[in-house]
């Protein structure tokens, strides 16, 4: 049939009656077929289209990043990758290996500058390999002794740094003997609390006995690690010291630079105490710590009010103070130099102002105690303002780059720290909204065509708020605020939603009262005309905190967030990267899914029914009510903190010990699944608690007939640090804060694992070295 309807290939069956019903049915089915696999073919050619598509719009926005030099930066995110890779080792790399794999890749990345894609990959290794080889040689520069058990010895040596308090002080001793302390063992530094205020000031040279034990271990597995910022700071026993201490000449003179920073200690001391006097109380407290950076003298009660209301680093010397330091120089500066017109017209005084500002910064780095995250800020600053020296964009995100850079090199385990992470997403944030304004400026002056349509319009109204005026700083608030919540989260366990109001007061404050009363007053100080100038600042303080407990006394003002899961933060990491460094949509985009597995992680987090510290002297357990309680006779107040913070729990320590059971020997409490957990902190108490107790915590050695199926002394928190124990039916799964094996500087191996030589002790032998430890080492 030409022409006509297309025939099936059942049509010879319309010629019989009784089948011809029956062919149209098969033709129609074989028409349908040929029509879906038709259609199956076009919808593979169309997603194969698609997927070229978006591999094209990929490879055309990365020529763009290419041009705007954008991938540079992800050289700088791996440089810290490979630093997060050397402090997830479990035992320390040979320097001279690392030295090798970098100069390896190094020299592979130059051999194919030629070949783009191998030139990546191996530029790529070579900046990992550097940030790994840069943790190794950072703690081979600092490692020093660590006091190995609590011990009591006579002390001396050089104050480096006190930390007044209302009630005795905090100071930080550069040790030059140690009677009863081994040679071996005698750290470089400790950190110690006196309870009466001190008859001496940073510079003597001081004799007194001290209690001193190993700077604490993390009190949950993945939390955070006082051991290994103290190592890092060469800082290997805490303590206290006891009777009186004694100053006396010293044996030599101390060396230059501590007698440097010894004065302005003192003076920094001497200021902080005469702000305090005049404002008072909490006011005083804060006055102080805005001024001279000493913050030990506020309440925990007030310490508590500005971190609710999300205003906490108002006490904290950082970015915003430096910048606004740097800028008040260099503004007054460039301000005063054009006021000749011979300068103004003949001479780059920007130039000179800027030069002039990195003078002026570093003296106020210095004069507020230059601690890690003051030096943190003061790099960023001066990389900025040289950047105005060699003219180039100073507000860029490259020289941020930079000074992470410089960070990684000289103090890589600031990455692992909140205030690196915290500070550098809000200013990336702040620079990456910059930029999207410039941009947006630049093409309104390519196309000023008027917006079309009603939509058009609408848009174009809310960018020019966000562009200008207080639409601006709220949106800069927002996307910084944003940029640091998952850090927020991860490393305080809570979110503060009304920080789009507490960020904008704090800055206010700050900018108009806190950095130029800092600045006055401490030139005043000496001339004895600085009292006016506390008392302003006290104006603006008071102000601050009555805001604060409003936005405090709110509801929802602090969420409790629990801990997220180990990966989590990573994949939320490079999904606020990937929104901030890259400049085309195509490869913001890639932030979607990266933040969706980093959430999943964030809200999966693993939930713990126990948890121990590494000294065993405390535990934290879920009753059957789903609340966690704090064991112990003496709980620390840090450890129970974490526990609780981690847990997503807002209380205090105090309140959360009902349902625990204690008497002298130790304590009971019943868990959620109905099994009984002993603590013993006494010997005989085995024998009393070992019958009826499912899991039995102690920080002495459990005699070998102890019966509890699960027993966590001290031989186990030896081996695995701080654990945390989830109850599933009748088993129980662990999580430890030591891997298998792991040996690290700050988290040395057992001694019998280290030196299996020894022959290791009794049961009977090793609870008589508990009871020693209050003696002084041997």
């Amino acid at each position: 049939m030409q022409g006509g309807a297309r025939q099936g290939p059942w049509s010879a069956l319309s010629s019989f009656p009784l089948l011809s019903g029956a062919g149209h049915f098969l033709n129609d089915i074989s028409r349908t077929a040929e029509t879906e696999e038709g259609g199956r073919e076009l919808a593979s050619r169309l997603f194969s289209l698609r997927l070229r598509g978006l591999a094209a719009a990929f490879h055309a926005s990365l020529v763009q990043e290419r041009a705007l030099r954008r991938p540079f930066l992800w050289l700088v995110v791996a440089a810290g990758g490979g630093v997060v890779l050397y402090f997830s080792a479990e035992r320390e790399p040979s320097v001279a290996l690392c030295l090798g794999a970098l100069a390896a890749f190094a020299f592979l990345a130059a051999f194919t500058r030629n070949h783009a894609r191998a030139h990546a990959l191996f530029l790529t290794l070579a900046f990992i390999a550097g940030g790994f080889t840069s943790g190794a040689l950072r703690t081979a520069r600092v490692a020093g002794p660590i006091v190995p058990r609590i011990g009591i010895g006579e002390l001396t040596g050089f104050v480096e740094e006190v930390d007044l308090r209302r009630a005795g002080a905090r100071f930080i001793l550069r040790v030059a003997s140690a009677e009863g302390f081994p040679d071996d063992v005698v750290p470089v530094r400790v950190r110690l609390t006196t309870r009466g205020d001190p008859n001496f000031s940073a510079g003597d040279f001081i004799a007194f006995k001290a209690r001193l034990m190993p700077p604490a271990r993390a009190a949950l597995p993945g939390g955070y690690d006082f051991a290994r910022d103290a190592f890092f700071a060469r800082i290997g026993g805490v303590g206290n010291a006891l009777g009186r201490v004694e100053t006396m000449p010293p044996p030599e003179p101390a060396p230059l630079s501590l007698r440097f920073f010894a004065r302005v200690d003192r003076m920094r001391n001497a200021l902080a105490m005469r702000v305090y006097r005049i404002v008072e109380g909490d006011a005083g407290a804060i006055a102080a710590a805005m001024v001279t950076g000493k913050r030990d003298l506020l309440s925990e009660d007030a310490k508590n009010l500005i971190r609710r209301a999300g205003i906490f680093h108002i006490i904290t010397i950082s970015g915003v103070q430096m910048t606004l330091v740097a800028g008040i120089f260099f503004v007054g500066f460039r301000r005063l130099l054009a006021m000749s017109q011979t300068l103004a017209l003949n001479y780059p005084i920007k130039k000179w102002a800027a030069a002039l500002a990195i003078v002026g910064a570093i003296p106020y780095d210095v004069g507020t105690g230059s601690r890690v995250g003051t030096e943190r800020a003061l790099v960023m600053t001066l990389i900025m303002l040289a950047a105005v020296l060699f003219d180039r964009p100073s507000l860029s995100m490259r020289n941020l780059a930079l000074a992470a850079l410089v960070i990684i090199a000289f103090e890589p385990e600031a990455l692992l720290g909140a205030s690196f992470q915290l500070s550098f997403a809000a200013v990336a944030a702040l620079i990456a909204v910059y930029e999207w304004r410039g941009e947006y400026l630049s093409k309104r002056r390519v196309d000023d065509r008027a917006p079309q349509g009603r939509w058009g319009a609408l848009r174009e109204s809310v960018v020019e708020r966000l562009m200008h005026g207080p639409g601006a700083a709220i949106f800069a608030t927002l996307c910084a605020t944003s940029a640091t919540a998952s850090f927020m989260a991860n490393d305080f366990h809570e979110l503060s939603p009304y920080v789009l109001i507490g960020n904008p007061l704090t800055l206010a404050i700050i900018e108009f009262f806190a950095v130029p009363c800092a600045l006055v007053g401490a030139a005043l100080y000496p001339l004895g005309l600085d009292g006016f100038i506390w008392r302003y600042l006290k104006m603006g303080i008071d102000l601050v905190t009555y805001l604060a407990g409003l936005i405090a006394s709110a509801p929802g003002a602090s969420l409790s967030v629990k801990a997220f899961a180990p990966w989590a933060i990573i994949f939320l990491t490079l999904a606020v990267l990937s929104l901030v460094l890259w400049r085309t949509w195509a490869w913001r985009a890639l932030a979607i899914p990266l933040a969706f597995i980093g959430l999943m992680g964030a809200t999966g987090g693993a939930p713990f029914d126990l948890a121990v510290p590494a000294t065993g002297d405390s535990a934290a357990v879920r009753l059957s009510s789903g609340q966690l309680a704090v064991m112990g006779q003496r709980p620390g107040a840090f450890a129970a903190e974490q526990w609780l913070r981690a847990d997503g729990d807002a209380r205090l320590s105090s309140d959360a010990k009902s349902g625990v059971a204690c008497d002298d020997s130790g304590c009971v409490a019943k868990a959620i699944d109905g099994r009984f957990i002993a603590l013993i902190a006494e010997r005989g108490a085995f024998l009393e608690d070992r019958a009826r107790a499912a899991i039995v915590v102690t920080p002495l050695y459990a005699p070998a007939g102890c019966a509890a199926p699960i027993v966590i002394d001290r031989r186990k928190l030896t081996e695995t640090g701080a654990v945390a124990l989830r109850f599933k039916g009748d088993g129980v799964e662990w999580t430890a804060a030591r891997a298998i094996d792991e040996d690290r500087p700050w988290s040395p191996a057992p001694r019998e694992r280290r030196k299996p030589a020894f022959v290791p002790l009794s049961d009977k032998e090793r609870n008589e070295e508990d009871a020693r430890a209050m003696e002084p080492l041997e």
